[in-house]
């Protein structure tokens, strides 16, 4: 299989996204297929982003995760991005006061 092939079928593979629907990740890299200078590492890197191996050769603290100053800060981030994936806004008073 050729590095143009092996990069379609990535972009093929890759997860929409719901928040930026004119910039999909995907049509890049189909896009970036058809480059006459492609190189087996951009595939290769493509590939590692898609499998999400290099989540688990860089791995972060849990400190990262939840800092002292805001501890429910990313939970509340990604309730707030599954929320607004479904179409559920925030009511404006608790945004006003900043309640969750």
């Amino acid at each position: 299989m050729s590095l143009s092939q092996k990069l379609s079928c990535i972009a093929r593979s890759w997860p929409s996204d719901p928040f930026r629907p004119n910039f999909q990740l995907g049509k890049f890299l189909l896009a970036l297929s058809d480059h006459p200078d492609l190189t087996p590492s951009a595939v290769r890197a493509a590939e590692l982003l898609r499998n999400n191996e290099l989540q688990a050769k860089y791995q972060l603290s849990e400190k990262t995760f939840v800092p002292r100053s805001k501890p429910l800060h990313y939970d509340q981030l990604r309730e707030g991005f599954e929320k607004s994936a479904q179409g559920i806004a925030r009511p404006w008073w608790k945004i006003f006061f900043n309640v969750w």
